[in-house]
Parts: C-alpha cells; sequence; structure tokens
C-alpha cells in the first residue's frame, strides 16, 4: 500500500488547496486549484510532476486554476463530478464510483454530498489507516457550507451520510474556518467541554500560524453543530433560534444553517 501524504497549500484569504503525494514518486495531485501560482510554486520549489487534478464543485475559487495548470502541465488529468460548469475534466466521477488516483495509484471511492452546489462531490480513500475525505465545502472543521444552488434539506443528508464514516477519518476541508465557527457553536452549545477542548487547540494553531485542518470526525462529531441536530441542547437552541417547536432533523439542521447565515455570518 502506498501511503499518501497530504499538505496545504495556501490560496487566497483563507483557501487551502491540498497536495496530495506518495514518499516513492514526484507525482502529485491537488485539490481545488482556484489559483494556479501557488501550486506552480510548490511544485518548482519541490521539483514535483503535476499528475492529477482533483475537483470538489464548480465555484471559482476551487477551480480558477484549472486552465493554467493545463496549460502548464498537458496531460494533467482532471477528475471532477459531471458538472457542465467545470471545464475540462477527463475523468467524471459518480456516486460510490472507485478509482485509483493517476499517478500516485491511490484508491479512492466518490461521495455524492449535495447541498453546498447541487453537484458537489467528496472523495473517500479505500485503502488509507486513517481513512481520508475530501470534503470541499460541504462540511468544515466545526462547520458545514452554505447552500447556493442545492437545498438545505440536500446539506443536510449530505452531512448526515459524513457522519456515518468511520471515526478516525481525516477530514480535508478546503477553507481555514475553523475559529470562526467555533464562535457560532459555543452559541448552540456553551456548556460543551469538548468545544472548549477544541476552541483552545485552534486558538494555540492560529496563534502559531498553523492550520486547523485536517480534522478526526470524531472530534466533528463531539464538537460540530451541524452534525450533532439528533443532540438535545442543539435541538433546544435551533428552536430557540426558530421561535417554533422543530420536528426533525433536517428542520433543526435548517434552523441552524439560518441562524448562521443570518445573525452570525
Amino acid at each position: 500500500m502506498h501511503r499518501l501524504e497530504l499538505a496545504p497549500i495556501a490560496a487566497f484569504a483563507d483557501n487551502y488547496i491540498w497536495l496530495l503525494r506518495t514518499a516513492s514518486s514526484s507525482r502529485v495531485a491537488v485539490v481545488d486549484p482556484g489559483d494556479a501560482r501557488p501550486v506552480q510554486s510548490v511544485l518548482q520549489q519541490q521539483g514535483l510532476e503535476l499528475a492529477c487534478i482533483v475537483i470538489t464543485h464548480h465555484h471559482r475559487d476551487h477551480i480558477g486554476g484549472l486552465a493554467a495548470l493545463q496549460a502548464a502541465w498537458p496531460g494533467v488529468e482532471i477528475i471532477a463530478p459531471a458538472d457542465p460548469r467545470i471545464p475540462g475534466a477527463t475523468q467524471v466521477v459518480g456516486d460510490g464510483e472507485r478509482f485509483k488516483l493517476p499517478g500516485l495509484e491511490i484508491d479512492f471511492q466518490g461521495l455524492a454530498v449535495p447541498g453546498h452546489t447541487s453537484s458537489h462531490m467528496a472523495y473517500l480513500t479505500l485503502d488509507q489507516d486513517p481513512p481520508v475525505l475530501l470534503c470541499g465545502d460541504t462540511l468544515f472543521s466545526v462547520g458545514c457550507g452554505r447552500v447556493f444552488d442545492g437545498t438545505p434539506e440536500q446539506l443536510a443528508a449530505s452531512l448526515r451520510r459524513l457522519a456515518d464514516l468511520a471515526p478516525e477519518t481525516l477530514c480535508y476541508c478546503a477553507h481555514e474556518y475553523t475559529l470562526e465557527n467555533i464562535g457560532f457553536a459555543r452559541w448552540v452549545e456553551p456548556e460543551n467541554s469538548a468545544l472548549a477542548e477544541r476552541a483552545a487547540e485552534v486558538e494555540r494553531l492560529r496563534a502559531a500560524d498553523e492550520p486547523t485542518v485536517p480534522s478526526r470526525l470524531a472530534v466533528e462529531l463531539a464538537t460540530n453543530p451541524f452534525l450533532r441536530v439528533a443532540q438535545p441542547t442543539v435541538i433546544a437552541a435551533a428552536e430557540r433560534a426558530a421561535g417554533r417547536t422543530l420536528t426533525d432533523a433536517t428542520e433543526v439542521f435548517t434552523a441552524l444553517r439560518r441562524w448562521k447565515d443570518e445573525d452570525y455570518d
């Protein structure tokens, strides 16, 4: 088994473009390159060859570097969900489809996780311990993406799907939003001791200018209100925000997402 190594490439104000590689090869992949320049800089500095680009969804800060990288690396493979808004895909991945990452020979499975966008895809390793999840903007550390051209019902279902993965799964999201997300989560669950521990850890990391991701799914299950919609404390907070009784987990999620959109973000 090839051991997958991941490193963040910072882009824009808070994006992470993930660099995927193995120790045995100089061929690498990148995930969601919204800007080609920092990717090209890292490749040049480290003498790496770009073999593959992985796309989770069509937003500009995730695909804006595609054309420049394709021009610089003719023949680079581009793996993406089926969406005409993503140009140049050489391999379209559907829900449940298994594939090897070109150039790295790492086994992945596509997971359809719509909601943030209608065609959003996440990618889960099948041969790594712990598993690696490339979750784009669906699941953030202590948060989740906004709803754009998907629906709250879709996003709630997608998060339930991710919550059922192995607790040791490492979740590699695409933005450094953790500290901000913790602020909202503490409105929802001010007495959550796991959240207080996570807040202290994140504050130390950010003070040292270190990334707060990946996060382990077990930590998300203990701290992320959008994954905790069945917890009585979260239900009560969502009902206070909504001003009414909420009848199921999707209603709780939708109330939380609206609360964060309107009163916190």
